[in-house]
C-alpha cells in the first residue's frame, strides 16, 4: 500500500474512528484501525465488536492495499504533524510495518494483517428512514443525560427509540431513564419509520452519534434491524449492536394527575440551585423547595458544613408545598430547557414531578423527589 493525503483530512477521519477503540484491549487487533487504499480514497475502519465506524477520505493512491495499525498511536502522530502537511502511508513489502512520512518526519508502525480484522455485518435492515442532523441531535441532547450508568440494569443503558400514535399522529419518540429521572423527546415520525421495532441504542453509540451530527446541513440515513442500527452521516457510516433487553413501560411513571403548577425563570432557578448546592454533601446533594405565596425558597442543610437558603419569585397559586430534589438532576434538566421559563407540575412531597419546556412541547421530564 502506498497513499498520499492531506493531514487535515486524515486527522478528521482518524478523530471520528479512533474514539471507538478502547484504550485497553485483550484482543490486539481491536487496538488497530483498518486502512484500505483503493481508487482515489483511503477507507478507515475501527471497531470494539459492538460498534463500528468507517469513513473514506480522498487520497492519491499510488499502490492499492490494506493493513491495520495501532489507532491511538496513528492519531497522535498525525495530530502532532504541522498543519497543511501532506502525509504518505507506505507499507513494507512483507506487510509487517507501515511508514508514516511527512516532510522530515518518519515513523514506522507495526502492522497486523487485514484478514484478522473483525467485520460487524449489519444484516438486511427492516426499516430505513432519514432525519435532518439537527433534529436527531435535539432528540439525543434532550434525553441522553438521563441514561443509566448502572451496569446491572443494562436495559436502561441507552436511549429507547420507538414509534407510537399520539394526538392522532405517528410520533418517533426517544426516552431515557435511570429510575430517578426520565427524559422524553419526540418528533413527527419520518416516512419509513412506520412499524419499526422499538430499539435501545447503547450509551457509547449515542455518545458517538452526538459528536458526528454537529453539521446542521447533513441529513442522516438510519437503517434498523432487530439487532443492529446503522447510521450514514455524511462520509461516516456507524454500525452498532442494539441492547438486547426490554425497556420498561415508562408511561406508567409519567404522572397524569399533577395539578399544582409552578412557573419560574429557568436561568435564575438554575443559578440559585447551583449556589445553594455548594454547601450540600456530594453524596446526598438534596435541595429542599418550599413553594407558596408567589415564591420558592431553596434550602440546603449539611450537618458537616452548614446551611444555605435563597428566595426566588415564582408564579404559584396552589397550596403550599415542601419537596426535595437531587440538585444535580435539577441542573441537568434546566440545562436542556430552551425557553426562558420552566413549568413544574407537582402533586405532593412523595410523588414524581413533571417538568415542561415552555418553548418546546415535544420534550418532557420526570423527576423523583428526595426525602429532606
Amino acid at each position: 500500500m502506498r497513499a498520499v493525503l492531506e493531514r487535515s483530512n486524515l486527522l478528521k477521519s482518524l478523530n471520528h474512528v479512533h474514539r471507538v477503540v478502547e484504550r485497553r484491549n485483550t484482543i490486539p487487533i481491536l487496538s488497530n484501525v483498518l486502512l484500505d487504499a483503493s481508487g482515489a480514497s483511503l477507507a478507515l475502519k475501527a471497531t470494539d465488536l459492538d460498534l463500528e465506524v468507517t469513513e473514506s477520505v480522498p487520497a492519491a493512491v499510488e499502490r492499492a492495499g490494506a493493513t491495520t495499525v495501532p489507532a491511538h498511536l496513528l492519531y497522535d502522530i498525525v495530530r502532532k504533524l504541522p498543519e497543511g502537511a501532506e502525509v504518505m502511508l507506505r507499507t513494507d513489502d512483507d506487510g509487517n510495518a507501515m511508514s508514516v512520512i511527512s516532510g522530515r518526519s518518519s515513523f514506522r508502525l507495526q502492522c497486523l494483517p487485514q484478514s484478522d480484522f473483525p467485520e460487524l455485518t449489519a444484516g438486511s435492515p427492516s426499516h430505513t428512514f432519514r432525519l435532518e442532523a439537527p433534529v436527531l441531535k435535539a432528540l439525543i441532547d434532550k434525553t441522553q443525560f438521563a441514561i443509566s450508568t448502572e451496569e446491572t440494569r443494562y436495559y436502561l443503558n441507552g436511549i429507547y427509540l420507538h414509534t407510537l400514535e399520539a394526538d392522532g399522529k405517528l410520533k418517533l419518540r426517544a426516552v431515557a431513564t435511570d429510575g430517578h429521572r426520565l427524559a422524553r423527546a419526540e418528533i413527527e415520525a419520518p416516512a419509513g419509520a412506520e412499524g419499526m421495532p422499538g430499539v435501545i441504542v447503547p450509551r457509547k453509540t449515542v455518545s458517538e452519534i452526538q459528536k458526528l451530527v454537529d453539521d446542521p446541513e447533513l441529513v442522516v440515513t438510519i437503517e434498523l434491524s432487530d439487532t443492529k442500527i446503522r447510521l450514514t452521516i455524511g462520509s461516516v457510516v456507524l454500525t452498532s449492536k442494539l441492547i438486547d433487553g426490554t425497556f420498561p413501560d415508562y408511561q406508567r411513571v409519567i404522572p397524569t394527575g399533577n395539578d399544582k403548577q409552578l412557573i419560574i425563570d429557568r436561568q435564575s432557578f438554575a443559578q440559585a440551585v447551583d449556589r445553594v448546592s455548594t454547601i450540600s454533601s456530594e453524596r446526598g446533594r438534596a435541595v429542599k423547595l418550599s413553594i407558596g405565596n408567589g415564591q420558592v425558597t431553596l434550602a440546603v442543610n449539611n450537618p458537616d458544613s452548614g446551611s444555605a437558603t435563597e428566595e426566588l419569585p415564582a408564579d404559584y397559586a396552589s397550596d403550599p408545598l415542601e419537596i426535595g430534589f437531587n440538585a444535580r438532576y435539577l441542573l441537568d434538566v434546566a440545562a436542556q430547557l430552551s425557553g426562558s421559563e420552566a413549568k413544574f407540575m407537582l402533586a405532593d412531597a412523595g410523588s414524581p414531578t413533571l417538568i415542561h419546556d415552555m418553548a418546546d412541547e415535544r420534550a418532557l421530564y420526570v423527576l423523583m423527589p428526595m426525602r429532606v
